[in-house]
């Protein structure tokens, strides 16, 4: 009795840990949107970008290094200087490639994200600091800009890119003739708003720079652009959702977005100043690990595109969460594979080690993973492994069970509960051991544990990692 009315004391703290939490989130949200309006203001109303009929004497000293180019030359820079370019994402593609167009001298520079900085986002997303974590990333990217160049107008969206609400922000007419952004660059990191960035600058017109970094590898192109493909010509049906795999899920190294944002700007910077790109037909593959750039030459323009074909059936912006069946959002999936009998929470776990009931905690993490953390006397055994059946680990498993089972009373075989980052994988474990016959696995009690480490850390203890 002493120990539940500890263990629900503790509980109601970390409830109370939470809600100041979110109530700090929510002041600084407020504080955010308060200032990301009072920047929109100062730059509003939209008007055209006028052109330059020659450069000043500061403009000839910016940026003299460049002007020396014949392949840019003055023309080229009073071509940048009535350009404007609308980048979606201020990420770890978005901030170099913001960062370059402001030193460049494009005229106008539309930055858009819905996400507030996080601690790690800043290994690769190098336009936002420390100071900046909690702030909407568009408001803190445009003011990291104006530092660089003050003469670049530069205009922060903080909001989610959707079907509603992306052709007003891509076209925004003045008047029938006058569109004001002229580029679009896809610096997203999920499938849904690919597609809906693509079909938006079809439906205007607009050419597209594409780039996405994983892992170690990069990629980039050029669509809708000089006759050349869209995104829907290459990937006419979108993945199944179980394949895409993110950042947050796969990692990856803070360079390689940095290099593939910086060819992104190349690219936009090459259109701009009207040299035209090479990337509208060719898939840029760049290999971190070798140090290696490869080109594939993709296939022309589809007649029978949904969306840039002769006879298309996408007139306009659709459901592209549902076209998808993702979420258009880099942040980690939550699946519900399993039913409620089948999981505990994080507390009722808690609950079973504080009263030291026999069991096993089984972590269907890879070791790579288990190395920056986890929870004493687990068991490692990668999702990976269970789904192949690799015997020496499924003798392990078993092995393990028999241990624990002597150590009981009675006939009872212990329960196994199993655990993972988010409770995804887990889930998928539980399926995978449930289906296993012929072995000591036929008797036991398999749960999954719901939400994972980064549950545990959030509602149990505060001290544990979260990565």
């Amino acid at each position: 009795m002493a120990q539940d009315v500890c263990f629900l004391k503790a509980q109601l703290k970390e409830k109370e840990k939470e809600i100041s939490a979110l109530k700090n989130k929510l002041a600084q949200l407020e504080k955010t949107h308060t200032s990301v309006l009072e920047l929109q203001d100062r730059v509003t109303p939209l008007t055209p970008l006028t052109a330059k009929a020659a450069l000043s004497n500061e403009d000839i000293m910016r940026y003299s290094r460049q002007l020396l180019l014949p392949e840019l030359g003055v023309q080229g820079q009073l071509n940048l200087s009535k350009t404007s370019v609308l980048v979606v994402g201020c990420g770890g593609l978005g901030c170099p490639l913001a960062q370059y167009l402001a030193a460049a001298g494009i005229g106008r520079v539309g930055l858009l994200d819905y996400d507030e900085v996080e601690l790690s986002n800043l290994h690769r997303q190098v336009l936002h600091g420390e100071e900046n974590v909690g702030q909407a990333k568009a408001l803190s990217a445009a003011h990291a800009v104006k530092r660089l160049n003050a003469a670049v107008e530069c205009i922060p969206y903080h909001l989610q890119l959707s079907p509603e609400n992306a052709l007003q922000l891509i076209q925004q007419h003045l008047d029938l003739a006058d569109l004001i952004y002229d580029i679009v660059a896809d610096c997203s990191d999920n499938v849904p708003t690919r597609y809906l960035v693509n079909d938006a600058c079809v439906l205007s017109g607009k050419p597209l720079v594409s780039a996405s970094a994983l892992r170690m590898e990069g990629q980039l192109t050029v669509y809708n652009y000089c006759g050349g493909p869209c995104y829907r010509c290459l990937y006419p049906v979108p993945p199944p959702p179980e394949t895409v795999t993110n950042c947050s899920d796969g990692g990856v190294l803070g360079v390689v977005p940095g290099v593939m944002g910086c060819f992104q700007a190349l690219e936009v910077l090459k259109i701009a100043s009207g040299r035209g790109s090479s990337c509208s037909q060719q898939l840029m593959i760049f290999d971190a690990q070798d140090a290696r750039f490869r080109s594939i030459k993709l296939r022309p323009k589809k007649a029978g595109c949904a969306v840039c074909g002769e006879n298309p059936s996408v007139t306009q912006l659709e459901d592209y969460e549902a076209f998808c069946g993702s979420a258009a959002t880099d942040k980690c999936r939550k699946l519900n594979l399993l039913s409620r009998d089948q999981r505990i929470s994080v507390q009722d776990y808690k609950f079973i080690t504080v009263n030291q009931e026999p069991h096993l905690l089984l972590d269907v993490r890879p070791p790579v993973e288990v190395d920056i953390c986890h929870l004493p006397f687990s068991l490692n055994i990668p999702l990976s492994s269970l789904e192949e059946k690799k015997s020496e680990h499924i003798q392990l498993l078993q092995e393990r069970i028999r241990e624990l089972k002597q150590q009981m009373a009675g006939d009872c075989w212990p329960p196994v509960y199993v655990i993972c980052k988010l409770g995804n994988d887990s889930q998928k474990a539980v399926q995978v051991l449930e289906k296993m016959s012929g072995s000591d696995l036929d008797s036991i009690t398999v749960k999954d544990i719901s939400g994972g480490l980064m549950a545990w850390a959030v509602k149990i203890d505060p001290t544990f990692p979260q990565y």
